[in-house]
Order: C-alpha cells, then structure tokens, then sequence
C-alpha cells in the first residue's frame, strides 16, 4: 500500500508526446520496467487520436530493439496528459515522465505535467531530467523528511537494493548531491484540501540534476 492505493508491481507507465526529452523518459522508463521484470505501457495523451499512430510505433520500436522480451502496450487517449497519467498511475507500480517536453500540437508540456502529476499520482512517479542517462551502481538520495515518512523511506531503500546502489538521507546541500546520484526519492502529501507539493520537492522538479522519485503520501 502506498498513500492509501493498492499498487500493481507488474506495470510500468510510461508518458510520451514525441519530444527528445519524452523519448529519454521512455528509455528509463523501459530500463525501470526490465528491472522489475514488469510490463511497459507506452501512453499517448492526444485531441485527435489520428496523430498518436507514428509516436506510439516508432516509441514500441526503440523499446523492443533495446529490450528484447519485454512486454510492450500502447495506447492513444484523448484528453489532458495530466488526467490520462493521473488515471494510469493507480493501477502501476511507476509512471515516468520527462522535463522540459514540449508540444505545441498535444498541449503536453512535459516540465507543467511533471509539476502537477507529482500532486496527484497514486503511485510512485519518477520525473526524468532531460540531460541525464540510466544510472546503476550509485547513490540513491533520500530527501529531508523522507526518512520520516514510512512510505517514502521504504521506497528508497528498494530503490536502494534494486540498483546496488548506496542509500544517502542527505539533510544538507541536496540539491549539488544530485549531480552524482542516480535518483532522489521525495514524497509529496495528498491532503483532504487538496494536493500538496512542499518547496523541496518544487526545488528538485525543476533543478535537478538527477530523476526525482515523488512517492505520494497521506
């Protein structure tokens, strides 16, 4: 159970509008699914459904010839990206989305979704910066607060133990030990008021040097 929602471990999620940045998404996208040994569904948010044919095969293609073996869905839907991955994300074990995306056509601005998915997911959300690649073998950071929290903390040690990687709950300088980690694990609190993203976390969402893992709780 994470923030009250039953999670699936057997998806990966992964959000695309055919930008380079959203294409780097996929690839860790894929690269977290393979290292889970789960399944990867392709998501395309779109007004007309006719214009996701191209983006969604040429984005099965680069995952199959990359992963051999691994279990590949797509789909286009109509609609905001945000409501589309809002949806998605209840029954996944992660969805990954890139930053700084952009489409003038889908309206699916990938650094405006990042911010407002992160306070609505039901499930872990891993944002990608769109200058760094899959990392294994180094550190996983565990941002202020998070080893408070038993979701959050849980979640970073499996992130941990899944990579090899060290855990490092980093009370100071977060943002310069990004540049060498391989992912910063965060929570973002989901209150009866409304959905709640604290300075930390808006810092990490548009600073970082390394993907955010946004973990939802409460």
């Amino acid at each position: 159970m994470r923030g009250g929602t039953t999670v699936r471990t057997h998806q990966v999620v992964a959000g695309v509008d055919g930008s380079l940045v959203s294409v780097r998404a996929l690839d860790r996208a894929a690269a977290e699914a393979a290292r889970r040994a789960a399944a990867l569904r392709i998501l395309y948010a779109v007004p007309d459904l006719d214009e996701a044919g191209p983006i969604l095969a040429a984005a099965k293609a680069r995952v199959v010839a990359r992963h051999p073996g691994l279990p590949v869905t797509t789909e286009a839907v109509r609609g905001g990206a945000v409501r589309a991955l809002t949806r998605e994300s209840e029954g996944a074990a992660l969805t990954v989305v890139g930053t700084r995306g952009f489409s003038g056509l889908t309206g699916m601005l990938l650094g405006s979704v990042s911010l407002r998915l992160a306070a609505r997911v039901h499930s872990p959300l891993l944002v990608v910066r769109g200058d760094r690649r899959c990392g294994d073998g180094g550190e996983v950071l565990l941002g202020p607060a998070g080893d408070a929290d038993p979701d959050v903390a849980a979640c970073a040690i499996e992130e941990a133990e899944r990579r090899g990687a060290r855990l490092r709950v980093p009370r100071r300088a977060l943002l310069e030990a990004t540049r060498a980690a391989d992912v910063v694990v965060i929570g973002a609190h989901h209150r009866r008021v409304g959905p709640h993203l604290g300075p930390t976390a808006h810092t990490l969402l548009h600073r970082s040097h390394c993907p955010v893992l946004v973990v939802p709780t409460g």
